[in-house]
């Protein structure tokens, strides 16, 4: 089916504005090593300033999500994005203005959150905007392109945060999303408009989570899935430094080719469900298929044979991102436009806690019984989550 232009330059917004926002949350974790070496930090508090974000957008993405739900896509993007830009400008004069001594360090924690918190409007917007304009049969691969925004977010705060806080501090660093955030605030204005959208039955109006499990299933294995993927690139870097000896150069660059490969086939996953005419008979082989790419990994490992794990890990954290898109489109089709926005919000929400808790949990298994075992014990996580996705016949597309 011929899809228009417009929609395309819509999408491309939608990825901008995300990306943006994805900045805006992960800078502080770049610039951890400049806390610690240029402000006198410990690495510590360093740490928990570097999260601040992150809570700040775990507390506000349901709250979005209903905005969205009330007031529609355009209206949210616009005004989160306007909010987004003042947080972050907030940010960037607390260390201008607060000494860093006594509580200039909590002061800005506290603008973080509160940027955390406004960043989160492009989570269930994006994604509703994309279900509500193309139709079912490209729905996959508009998702799936969608999708790439976190790791080219993670990249353009990867490479730019660090040496933009060696020339120009803090405000220089925290800058740096401020101002994609204002150029996608400029071209969403530009081109985003709400899709238009007939008067949705009772039927889709009503309470999706009422009288069926198949959302709190799905919002399920999204939480469980999520263990492999932040399991895999937390540690590869560690892994491959510390377990096989491998520069940390070399081991980074097969982290960042992971994610870039990781990206690519969120489109091509996203494409196989539009042609199966399902999302979650894909999902439910991309959990099975998991278990065994994490087993593969770990025999690897404990062979000590550093060229297949380097393969083995590029497929299994490939295989960790495939579920995201199958799964975010299909919570945005069973929820319907009426409830897409929040259902969207609570997806992501169970996704960050989970998150959240892999580094301690997996580190300290690492810290007993090595990264190969512990890569093995994560293969229980898809292990839970295949006979968990619901059948595909509840899949009904609702408008």
């Amino acid at each position: 089916m011929h899809v228009p232009a417009r929609l395309w330059l819509m999408l491309a917004a939608m990825v901008l504005a995300q990306a943006a926002t994805t900045v805006v949350a992960a800078a502080p974790a770049f610039l951890i090593p400049y806390l610690h070496a240029s402000e006198g930090m410990s690495l510590a508090a360093a740490g928990m300033l570097a999260g601040a974000p992150n809570l700040g957008l775990v507390t506000a993405l349901v709250a979005w999500g209903a905005a969205t739900d009330r007031f529609g896509e355009r209206r949210v993007l616009l005004a989160g994005l306007a909010l987004t830009t003042a947080t972050v400008a907030a940010s960037m004069l607390v260390p201008l203005v607060v000494p860093a001594a006594g509580n200039g360090f909590a002061v800005l924690g506290i603008a973080l959150v509160a940027s955390g918190a406004a960043s989160a409007c492009t989570n269930s917007a994006s994604g509703r905007l994309i279900t509500g304009w193309f139709p079912p049969e490209r729905r996959g691969l508009a998702m799936g392109i969608r999708q790439t925004c976190q790791p080219l977010g993670m990249a353009v705060a990867a490479l730019g945060v660090p040496p933009l806080a060696t020339a120009f501090g803090l405000p220089g660093a925290l800058g740096l999303g401020g101002a994609l955030t204002v150029l996608s605030l400029g071209v969403c204005a530009l081109i985003v408009r709400d899709p238009e959208r007939a008067a949705p039955s009772a039927a889709a109006v009503g309470n999706p989570y009422r009288g069926s499990g198949a959302l709190a299933r799905i919002h399920a294995v999204s939480v469980l899935l999520v263990v492999p993927q932040f399991a895999l690139s937390t540690f590869g870097l560690v892994w491959f430094t510390v377990g096989f000896g491998w520069s940390a150069l070399a081991a980074g660059a097969l982290v960042a080719l992971a994610q870039f490969m990781g990206a690519a086939g969120r489109i091509v996953v996203g494409v196989w469900s539009d042609r199966a005419g399902s999302r979650l008979g894909p999902l439910r082989i991309v959990a099975v298929v998991g278990i065994a790419t994490l087993l593969l990994a770990a025999t690897f490992g404990w062979a000590e044979w550093s060229a297949a794990a380097a393969v083995a890990y590029v497929v299994a954290s490939c295989v960790s991102v495939a579920d995201n898109g199958l799964a975010f489109t299909a919570v945005a089709e069973l929820a319907g436009p009426g409830w897409a926005g929040r259902a969207l919000g609570i997806q992501n929400t169970g996704q960050f806690l989970a998150a959240a808790a892999v580094g301690p949990v997996v580190g300290a298994a690492i810290g007993v019984i090595g990264i190969p075992a512990a890569l093995a014990c994560t293969a229980l996580a898809p292990l839970l989550a295949a006979p968990l996705v619901p059948r595909p016949d509840v899949e009904i597309v609702r408008r």
